[in-house]
């Protein structure tokens, strides 16, 4: 398969059509001219009604039919570069197309721009500052034009150019904060600091009281490691307009880089109870600022302090109830994250998402109630939403509410659009985990059966068919091409691993399923007192029993409730004690 190029961001919706001319190369009125004329004038027809696969089709027709209608290559050209599944051979050749118009017609603003832009998208920086400097030669005085030139030295490496480009823009254009900043940055690149602190300085001279351009000159000096001089220019900035916000956070980011904690919590809580700053600034400072105390594991409550006071300044933002709850997710206080999604929701029952993660939550907490209640409201706000099925099916069944979760896979079955088939697999799937669940196995491998037929590629069902199948002992076979299918879609995933490895204990292929149950527990992040009791089952079997029965006791701490797992302890013991074993005596010493 080829490298996927649909990232290249042409605007092709954005592009203007009528400054390409029907472009003839022949002389004369030629037939397979006259055709190419009038299949173009349909590709843009199309184009123009939203028919974007008639329009690729038609521009292609255009150009095998006259390949000097440059119109017709350019267009071509432009679709084989955006189309969804192209390949980098598609994008060499849709650029050569595109670039046969610019080379006829060098004038044409729009299509000279987006080759250009094609060919920096595709890192052809060179080819992009020839189109550039041609269309800035015809269009001298546009600055988008030269602005995208000064970019485009830039992109190359010849930033005395890019500097020189820019000092024609401010020519017509004077003195502004984003000119003068790339004219810094492209002093700084070429090491210029001298160049650069003057550039900024002529900047800051058109007004200095400014609070935005002492700022820019702060952060100028910050990069060049004068600390002391970015905050003087920083305290100027808020002595002219104490009340910005923005000069906080610039003082906080300040503060953050020389290693001053407490300077810089002081300026974050500033920059948040500041009433000038807005609610999304606001929410990337807390973000950030959340992130870095989660990351050094700070226990203290001054993230509280700052949603509180957040909260009150904004008591309908549904998105700080929605970043406030992923907070307590990541501290795993799911009752608190409940709490935020709950406020959050009375602010816009609406959406889905929303109560997508209340219902997730709740089950988290184990608090199946919430979650079944949680579900029905959501789905009288959101009845169409498929998400929600899939998570209010599964708390229903937690429940132990299996005509409930039966009825709710089926209303979301019916829903759910007939050539939708990942969605119509999960949930035809998520009927045989409930059906295993019951257990009711000949129902739920018959479900399993069905979502992989309608989707082979659905490898989380396909891991549950297997493990299904291995539970039961049948089509043992089976079992392990749709297992090792899983695991080599997700190879880092514990439970697809742990499949893999059962479906080899109960072939009788231990060391097999040692190897893959030892991988399993690795790739864990945490102990699994599943995988635990299945690593013991496999090392019994294998005559490890001591080294089993330790397995197991690790898995009993972990759920120490599970009386299934302490009888298993138990017989074990007895076994090995009637064996007289040395590994009894050991067990022994070690129960002492």
């Amino acid at each position: 398969m080829g490298r996927n190029l649909s990232h290249i961001a042409l605007c092709v919706v954005a592009l203007t059509l009528g400054s390409i001319v029907f472009a003839q190369g022949k002389s004369g009125y030629e037939p397979q001219s006259a055709k190419s004329q009038y299949v173009y004038a349909e590709a843009l027809n199309a184009k123009y009604r939203g028919q974007m696969a008639s329009h690729f089709h038609l521009v292609e027709r255009a150009y095998e039919l006259d390949t000097t209608n440059t119109a017709a290559a350019f267009y071509y050209g432009l679709c084989l570069l955006t189309e969804k599944d192209n390949t980098l051979e598609d994008a060499e050749k849709g650029l050569a197309l595109m670039r046969k118009h610019f080379v006829a017609h060098p004038d044409d603003y729009y299509e000279t721009k987006f080759y250009a832009d094609a060919c920096r998208s595709l890192k052809k920086y060179d080819q992009s500052l020839e189109a550039i400097k041609t269309l800035a030669a015809h269009y001298p005085y546009k600055t988008e034009v030269q602005t995208r030139l000064a970019e485009t030295y830039s992109l190359v490496g010849d930033f005395a150019n890019a500097i020189a480009t820019y000092d024609s823009i401010e020519t017509f254009m004077g003195v502004n904060l984003d000119i003068s900043s790339r004219k810094a940055a492209a002093y700084f690149m070429l090491q210029d600091t001298l160049g650069m602190i003057d550039e900024m300085h002529k900047l800051l001279n058109t007004a200095p009281q400014n609070a935005v351009y002492n700022i820019a000159m702060a952060n100028a000096m910050q990069q060049i490691s004068l600390p002391d001089s970015a905050l003087h220019y920083l305290n100027r900035a808020q002595e002219f307009y104490p009340d910005n916000g923005y000069t906080c956070l610039a003082k906080a980011q300040h503060f953050y880089l020389q290693g001053d904690s407490a300077q810089y919590d002081e300026q974050i809580y500033n920059a948040l109870i500041n009433q000038n700053l807005d609610v999304e600034a606001k929410m990337s400072v807390l973000t950030d600022y959340t992130r870095q105390l989660l990351q050094a594991k700070d226990s203290s409550q001054r993230v509280n302090r700052l949603f509180r006071v957040l909260i009150e300044q904004h008591p309908h933002e549904a998105e700080i109830h929605n970043l406030y709850s992923e907070y307590f997710v990541v501290k795993k206080d799911y009752t608190a994250a409940a709490e935020q999604l709950g406020y959050m929701l009375d602010i816009d029952p609406t959406d889905a998402s929303g109560w997508r993660k209340l219902l997730l939550v709740n089950m988290l907490a184990e608090n199946y109630p919430a979650a079944i209640e949680a579900s029905e409201k959501a789905l009288q706000f959101c009845p169409d939403s498929l998400e929600l099925y899939r998570y209010v099916a599964p708390a229903y069944m937690q429940m132990k509410q299996y005509d409930n979760a039966i009825a709710i896979y089926d209303r979301a079955i019916a829903i759910a659009d007939s050539t939708d088939f990942t969605s119509r697999s999960d949930l035809i799937g998520g009927k045989g985990d409930l059906f295993l669940s019951m257990g009711d196995t000949a129902r739920a491998l018959e479900f399993y059966e069905e979502a992989v037929e309608i989707n082979p590629q659905n490898y989380g069902i396909m891991n549950n068919y297997a493990y299904a199948l291995a539970q039961v002992g049948i089509e043992l076979d089976k079992a392990e091409r749709m297992s090792a299918l899983a695991v080599n879609a997700y190879p880092n995933s514990a439970t697809f691993i742990d499949t893999y490895a059962w479906v080899y204990y109960k072939k009788g292929e231990y060391k097999m399923a040692l190897l893959y149950m030892r991988s399993a527990i690795d790739q864990s992040e945490e102990p699994n007192e599943d995988l635990l009791e299945h690593y013991g089952d496999i090392l019994w079997a294998d005559d490890s029993h001591k080294q089993a029965v330790e397995q197991w006791e690790k898995a009993l701490e972990l759920m120490p409730e599970n009386e299934t797992l302490k009888q298993k302890i138990r017989n074990a013991k007895e076994t090995l004690a009637q064996s007289g074993g040395e590994e009894s005596k050991e067990l022994e010493k070690e129960s002492e």
